[in-house]
């Protein structure tokens, strides 16, 4: 009986824990197939619509520096020359337009005229889709002596040798030579409107790997992928890979890649599916040399016909890896909980067992009407069996300590509870900061939008304001030049008419950059900030002297920054200036700089512009970016809102700290390198939540 028993209870305790852990083992093995596996297809089609979006940004782009060449001083005032009968033009012309084409990275850029273009047969296909003066972009593929006509070097760098390749066709050619390009055509009106001539600019797919590297830096960043893993992506002409950041070989342990796997060819099932029937591919495939998770879609020229294909992938090994590992390390655990259980209830039955039987037999007993007691049973005093045994006349003791437990346990409840409660307090507080996160960010968020509604109206206004005034000047200029001599009696006027249509386009273009700041962004180079300050400071002296104002700089800073001088001198001129106003005249700004270090570490500078003036009132410093909002009668409204534009495109950030009658500081943020601008704008107004808060705008 003690065996049966024993082994009962072994078996009992034992089976809920083993169907537990193997109901466990079974539900991870299933999410894992099925949950991740549709994770990774999900996040791969995620990322090819990334890679086909950044390829379509990149025509955007094209476009954009092809009207940015057009609207340039020297291209206009060339094409107004060759408009006018000055064939020495054109070759100037095309001097400033190589000169682009390197500045812009761009693989060709030249001016053809309507004849060139209506006699081309790609070229062609663009003109139908061209909708007013708007650019027109898309892919297209030209032979070598498409190539040739275009830039005689396009011809040798399209040039890839074709590598036959595992689970591909056979290469029906050892090379590839046809080039995939992205081709941007834009209409060049004259002064009348009228197009006789085009700007016909692009870049050479075949061996340029910035698109693809973009893409891949994009969407496979450091931690997006299990270690080991490798992020590629590819674009392909036809079914081979042309541009591409898939190895040519991996190293051992999966760390070192070398090469790129240039001219390799794409599996024949993915061809069958993505280029000959026009699907996407969103499944496992054999890139080259692996397995990968991929995603595939068809690219289509301009007229609308498959070329090739764009890829973007991530190998599938290290999954499959941390997968069995995954469940090796299950499994290890399971047998380790089995074991341990095993052994704990084998020897808690083995000694629970005799007690039983003894308590038994004397039950037995006193049923039969045997005067028999348990008596002592060998155990320690503190075990159950020996106080069921000892206390039957104990009870009313035994009760009262229940009773004593029960309240010890109340206690402890009572502790988690207040525990709990300052979990929620936390929570709430945080609740609240994430609130008042939100509540800036909208903030920001409205004044972007009030931004982009004043870059419409701007926009349109200097679009209509500028075609007279390039009018007024070239017939001024003309003027000038049919007087000739005869000129010296009205030369002051000319001049006056000339210097105020330059104020003019002085003027609009102070407005443009609100509606095409990206126009306007001046080169980046490395800077000290004292310089500039001490430059600053010069410039500002005088204006300073007259209002009995000090300024007082502790330079600081050591890290160089990324910025345009210019630019960042007018914003500081801005600030001091604003400050000066703020304090009615007289007073004391400090102008201090130094270093940015986050966690140990140097990523920038900052300047602080401190001033003792009588500061902004808090229902007006949410106010103070927006465009000709100023509280001074002689102020325009567009220092500080041209300021926010200027270090916002850097990556910057400007912060505002105000209290009214105390003073406010402004506190410019600059990176080492500059950066991106986040979107919302990378802005914080940081708000001194006292009675007092102002700027001094």
């Amino acid at each position: 009986m003690q065996a049966k028993v024993r082994y009962r209870i072994l078996i009992l305790t034992l089976l809920p824990i083993l169907l537990t852990l193997v109901s466990l083992v079974f539900i991870t093995i299933y999410w894992n197939i099925s949950y991740t596996g549709k994770q990774l297809f999900m996040k791969v089609k995620a990322d090819l619509t990334v890679a086909i979006n950044t390829l379509s940004s990149v025509q955007d782009h094209q476009e954009k520096q092809l009207e940015r060449v057009m609207h340039s001083y020297e291209f206009q005032n060339g094409f107004r020359a060759l408009e006018a009968g000055d064939e020495q033009q054109l070759q100037n012309i095309r001097e400033f337009l190589l000169q682009q084409q390197k500045l812009l990275n761009l693989d060709f850029l030249r001016l053809v005229t309507i004849d060139n273009v209506a006699g081309d047969p790609q070229l062609r296909q663009m003109l139908p889709r061209i909708i007013g003066h708007q650019a027109y972009s898309g892919l297209m593929v030209l032979g070598v002596s498409d190539l040739t006509r275009i830039d005689s070097q396009l011809a040798q760098r399209a040039r890839i040798s074709v590598i036959a390749t595992p689970r591909a066709q056979p290469p029906k050619e050892a090379e590839e030579t046809h080039g995939l390009l992205s081709r941007s055509l834009l209409p060049v009106p004259d002064a009348q409107g009228h197009v006789s001539w085009y700007l016909d600019g692009g870049t050479l797919i075949n061996g340029d790997t910035r698109i693809v590297d973009h893409i891949r830096d994009l969407v496979y960043d450091k931690g997006t992928l299990p270690e080991h893993s490798i992020g590629t992506v590819t674009i392909f002409l036809d079914n081979i890979r042309i541009s591409t950041n898939v190895p040519l070989s991996i190293g051992p342990g999966r760390d070192k890649y070398e090469g790129r796997a240039l001219g390799t060819l794409v599996s024949e099932e993915v061809k069958e599916k993505v280029l000959d029937q026009g699907k996407l591919w969103i499944d496992r495939a054999f890139v080259y040399n692996d397995w990968f998770i991929s995603a595939y879609a068809p690219l289509e020229d301009i007229r609308g016909q498959r070329i090739g294909m764009i890829y973007s992938g991530f190998s599938e090994a290290p999954f499959i890896h941390n997968y069995l590992l995954n469940i090796i390390e299950l499994g290890t655990i399971l047998m380790l909980v089995l074991l341990i259980s095993g052994m704990l209830v084998y020897r808690g039955a083995y000694s629970l067992l005799l007690p039983i039987e003894r308590i038994h037999h004397v039950v037995n007993a006193v049923q039969s009407g045997r005067n028999l007691r348990i008596g002592a049973l060998g155990l320690d005093r503190d075990n159950e069996l020996a106080n069921l045994a000892e206390q039957f006349d104990r009870m009313l003791d035994l009760l009262q300590h229940r009773n004593a437990q029960i309240q010890a346990a109340a206690e402890q409840l009572e502790m988690k509870v207040e525990e709990r409660t300052r979990s929620l307090q936390e929570k709430t507080e945080e609740l609240q900061q994430n609130v008042k996160l939100l509540n800036e960010t909208r903030h920001q968020l409205v004044t972007n939008e009030k931004l982009t509604a004043l870059g419409e109206l701007t926009a349109g206004i200097a679009h209509e304001i500028n075609n007279p005034t390039a009018v007024i000047l070239g017939n001024m200029e003309l003027l000038r030049y049919e007087l000739g001599d005869n000129a010296t009696a009205v030369q002051e006027e000319i001049d006056l008419i000339i210097q105020q249509v330059g104020r003019i386009s002085t003027i609009i273009r102070s407005l443009l950059q609100y509606s095409r700041p990206g126009e306007f962004n001046a080169p980046l180079e490395i800077q000290q900030l004292t310089p500039i300050i001490e430059e600053m400071q010069l410039l500002v002296r005088h204006s300073l002297g007259k209002q009995e104002v000090v300024l007082l700089p502790e330079l600081n800073a050591s890290q160089s920054v990324e910025v345009n001088r210019p630019q960042l001198l007018q914003v500081l001129i801005n600030m001091v200036m604003n400050a000066a106003h703020a304090m009615d005249g007289k007073g004391r700004i400090w102008l201090r700089t130094y270093d940015w270090v986050v966690q140990d570490e140097t990523i920038g500078a900052k300047i602080e512009i401190e001033d003792e003036g009588r500061g902004i009132p808090a229902d007006q410093i949410g106010r103070i970016f927006d465009p000709f909002y100023t509280t001074r009668k002689d102020g325009t409204g567009l220092g500080l809102s041209l300021s926010y534009g200027i270090i916002n495109r850097l990556g910057g950030t400007i912060n505002v700290s105000s209290t009214v009658n105390k003073g406010t500081i402004f506190t410019i943020s600059l990176y080492a390198r500059a950066k991106e601008p986040f979107n919302p704008p990378n802005v914080d107004l940081l708000f001194d939540q006292k009675d007092d808060i102002s700027p001094s705008a």
